[in-house]
């Protein structure tokens, strides 16, 4: 009976159990349906409300079972475009994302308040353009929204969020920072409807990529993180409160504060790393470390500090102060199982970069220790700016290189020899001032041998034998000892001795002797942005200084030896390509260079010169020597288009620099001509054919002369367009987009039609002549200035000259034909002119024609007045009528020369002058 009463109430209990149950089931169905209307409208008002941006999706759903037991309305296929200016271009891509949705409020409020966000499967693409514009502003500030003033009532009251599985990429173009996030988990929990929130948050990132300037930093790293973070929506601030990440193994704390500004950012990061085996910071380093490390046996401990501290507003030149620290303590290293470990590793490095401006560095290497056995390396070093840097440095060092090599596991480099090396130096390295730091020491290297990837051969019997001295701080007391510096390369061996002293006033006494082949030395080290080849043979004495060489006091000197150069290209910064010595024996005597028969090219142009070079110890060995030179030099054809500079245009023309030839500019944009200022040639040349700004001259003779910057045509001559022209001219770069030029000009009987079509500069100036025919004679003197194109700049032209027309006709010319029209004489059309001498001047975009008269078929007409370059007309006329011209027709003539307007009368209108800007 008993137990029959007890199965009874068991059978309640299950069954009023199983009603609760059944009921509770039906109302995690029954709710969303209820409610779906409801919640659908209101995150469409919400969506509205909030959010500046386009939102779309494929479809909405209610459900207690997404994300049991919240209650979850979700987006499926959402998409959230960015805010301006990316407002076309996709910020928010998800599979799925769903909004918890506070039950209590579907009951008892007028609002459906949502307290977490789901997203599952999504792809956050931030982007920020050069100006800090970012597409992130997508809410709505409160001025914009209709809301009540009391925050209760919003519909997004924040407690969670969660995304999973999903990919974010950061591009930022106005710092430079790009990261790409892969497989990112995030969970973050707060109250984040607040104005100011704590924000703890837990992250794992599968892979992530920190790309900065083009330069990657972390590559395929595992992220680990474990946050707080307190936000203040209101000010657009982050402030990391308790930060720790792992990267890969690597532990690292993380502190400091962000605030997103409306046109950049404020930070103040401090990142650091105390006591971490070395082994685990090489861990977060790229995957080509990675591979290094998996075959390298790492000990010692570190300590990292890195801080980012300022404003980053890219429109008013704005950086942070940036300072990085890093100490390496009794480091070990052994890769690969060598024989000869690096032991006591020590590094103590504190980098500060303000404002993030390179020339500002200031790098203090404290400590940099090694051993290997009984070998050492120990330096210290600081380092203030880059232009004109202060060092103060210490280095000794007594250590086999290819231990050394080999021990740290540096691929793709063979390197041996024994160095032993000892400097001090303490100063300011300032060339323009001529200060160099005070110095003393000696690097010496016995049975070297170098070898890389780039070049099947090494350098072998390598022998460095160096000593440097300076006890005043100045370029005056510096000496530099070279004896005996020697190699050997592909089987022949080059020797070099140097003792230099006083640059100032270059005190040298060098020997050199062997054959290099540059193209294949150059491929040892192939450096991006060289361009070197050729062939050297040298066999040199070179004793004396450089102000005996200034001063011709050549009896001082001892220069003597050979140099043979085959197929060397020269590269210069205002030159597009390059200049080519195919074969040349240079013979040195004192300080005079004589060659005979030097064979050379510079694009489609040849040259074989003889001559002679003076100073050139002086010109190569300092930035202010000046090269001299006399030559003959004779050519089949010569393009001088081809030398037109393609320099920046704001490169000022000042001194030459003798430095390393630079790559070209990848630019279409010309320049003019530049003529190095430190140099002083004479050239007396003869070429068969030239090519010049669309002219063609044949048979070229002349004296050029280059000095300081400056190109002297005397007694030029040449054939143009079947005539003999003698000219005289110089030419003078002011930058290299602007040159100054003048030239008198003597061309006698030339035919005036070939003129027309083959000359430009004929045409813009004589544009008249278009359907003359006949003989003429140009008598001219002009000056003026040229653009980048080397093209003239008309308004800057000025000078005048006599243009003789001789048997000339005149066909179908507008100014004619309005002339006939206008005095009903027919025979006005066509004019044939016998004898006439027309003397212009030209100013300020103005051609002044003096008074001229001529006569034909019984007419004496008399013309004077002005023409612009760009082709307007006002022209004084005097149509003298037969038999003696004693009366006549006054005439106007205005308009242009394609449309000229011909009337009765003298009254004119003067045409308004352009005055040279010289911009």
């Amino acid at each position: 009976m008993q137990k029959s009463k007890s199965r009874s109430i068991v059978f309640k209990i299950a069954k009023y159990f199983g009603i609760t149950f059944a009921v509770l089931l039906g109302l995690l169905f029954l709710t969303p349906i209820v409610f779906e209307d409801q919640i659908k409208e209101q995150i469409k008002k919400t969506a509205n409300e909030r959010l500046s941006a386009e939102l779309n999706y494929s479809d909405v759903s209610v459900s207690f079972f997404r994300h049991f037991p919240s209650l979850t309305l979700t987006l499926d296929n959402l998409s959230l475009n960015g805010s301006a200016p990316y407002k076309n271009e996709k910020f928010i891509t998800a599979k799925e994302v769903s909004f918890g949705i506070n039950v209590a409020s579907l009951i008892f409020s007028k609002s459906v308040k949502i307290d977490q966000i789901y997203l599952s499967d999504s792809f956050i693409n931030v982007k920020v353009n050069p100006n800090g514009e970012a597409n992130y502003n997508i809410y709505k500030s409160q001025e914009q929204t209709s809301k009540a003033k009391d925050s209760s009532d919003t519909a997004l009251k924040l407690e969670r969020i969660e995304i999973l599985n999903s990919k974010i990429v950061y591009d930022d173009k106005s710092t430079k920072v790009h990261f790409d996030a892969f497989g990112f988990n995030y969970l973050g929990k707060g109250d984040l409807n607040k104005a100011v929130f704590d924000l703890y948050s837990k992250a794992k990132i599968e892979k992530l990529n920190i790309v900065y300037e083009d330069e990657p930093y972390l590559m395929n790293k595992k992220i680990d993180a474990d946050l707080i973070t307190k936000v203040n929506i209101n000010s657009l601030s982050f402030f990391f409160q308790q930060n720790n990440l792992k990267i890969n193994q690597l532990l690292v704390d993380f502190k400091g504060k962000f605030d997103i500004l409306k046109d950049g950012y404020n930070m103040d990061f401090v990142i650091k790393s105390d006591n971490s085996k070395l082994y685990d910071v090489f861990t977060a380093f790229p995957p080509k470390y990675i591979t290094w490390l998996a075959q390298t046996e790492l000990k010692g401990n570190t300590n990292l500090l890195f801080t980012l501290k300022g404003k980053y507003i890219t429109s008013q030149n704005l950086a942070p102060n940036l300072n990085l620290d890093v100490k390496i303590n009794d480091g070990f290293v052994n890769y690969n199982k060598s024989a000869f470990p690096v032991s006591n590793l020590n590094l103590n490095i504190k980098t500060t970069v303000p404002s993030l401006n390179p020339d500002l560095v200031i790098v203090d290497a404290q400590n940099l220790s090694l051993n290997i056995n009984q070998d050492y390396l120990k330096s210290k070093f600081i380092v203030k700016g880059v232009n004109t840097p202060d060092i103060n440095g210490d280095f000794k060092a007594k250590i086999d290189l290819e231990k050394l090599i080999n021990a740290l596991g540096i691929p793709d480099i063979k390197l041996k020899g024994n160095l032993v090396s000892d400097i001090k130096t303490n100063g300011i390295f300032d060339q323009k001032n001529k200060r160099f730091p005070v110095t003393n020491g000696t690097i010496n290297l016995e049975n070297g041998y170098l070898k890389t990837p780039y070049y099947p051969n090494p350098i072998t019997n390598i022998t460095i034998k160096s000593k440097i001295e300076n006890q005043k701080g100045t370029f005056q007391d510096l000496k530099v000892n070279l004896k005996p510096t020697q190699f050997t390369f592909e089987g022949k061996p080059v020797f070099v001795e140097a003792d230099l002293s006083n640059f100032d006033d270059l005190t040298y006494d060098v020997k050199a002797k062997g054959e290099l082949d540059v193209n294949k030395i150059y491929k040892v080290f192939s450096q991006k942005g060289l361009d070197l080849d050729g062939f050297v043979k040298a066999d040199l004495v070179l004793k004396g200084k450089q102000s005996d060489a200034e001063k011709g006091n050549y009896s001082k000197l001892h220069n003597k030896g050979t140099l043979e150069l085959r197929n060397i290209g020269i590269a210069s910064e205002f030159l597009p390509k390059k200049f080519i010595i195919k074969e040349g024996i240079f013979k040195i005597n004192q300080d005079k260079m004589s060659f005979n028969n030097f064979l050379a090219a510079y694009g489609q142009s040849d040259f074989r010169m003889n001559g002679y070079l003076q100073n050139v110890i002086n010109y190569v060995t300092t930035n202010t020597g000046v090269l001299r030179g006399s030559f003959k030099v004779t050519s089949r054809y010569i393009n001088i288009d081809e030398f037109m500079s393609n320099a920046p245009e704001s490169t000022p023309v000042t001194q030459t620099q003798n430095s390393a030839p630079k790559k070209e500019t990848e630019t279409n944009e010309t320049g003019v001509i530049v003529i190095p200022t430190n140099l002083d040639l004479q050239l007396l040349a003869n070429v068969q054919k030239v090519n010049f700004d669309k002219l063609t001259l044949n048979s070229a003779v002349g004296n050029l002369k280059m000095n300081k910057g400056k190109l002297t045509m005397q007694n030029t001559g040449f054939d143009l367009i079947g005539c003999k022209v003698d000219m005289n001219a110089n030419y003078q770069a002011v930058t290299t987009k602007k040159a100054n030029f003048d030239y008198a000009i003597k061309a006698s009987d030339f035919d005036i039609k070939r003129a027309y079509n083959e000359i430009e500069v004929f045409r813009k100036m004589a544009s008249a002549a278009e359907k003359a025919q006949g003989i003429v004679s140009l008598d001219y003197k002009l000056k003026g200035r040229l653009n980048s194109k080397m093209e003239p700049v008309y308004p800057s032209l000025v000078g005048g000259g006599t243009l003789s027309v001789k048997d000339v006709k005149v066909r179908g010319l507008k100014m004619f034909n309005a002339v006939s029209k206008q005095t009903s004489s027919e025979k006005m059309k066509n004019p044939d002119l016998s004898k006439v001498d027309i003397k212009t001047t030209v100013k300020n975009n103005i051609i002044t024609v003096d008074r001229f008269k001529f006569k034909f078929a019984g007419f004496r007409p008399r013309i004077e007045g002005t023409t612009s370059l760009d082709g307007k007309l006002n022209l004084k006329m005097r149509l003298g009528l037969p038999p003696f011209g004693l009366f006549g027709i006054p005439l106007t003539v205005t308009g242009t020369q394609d449309n000229p307007k011909v009337k009765v009368g003298r009254k004119t209108e003067d045409l308004k002058e352009t005055e040279d800007t010289d911009e």
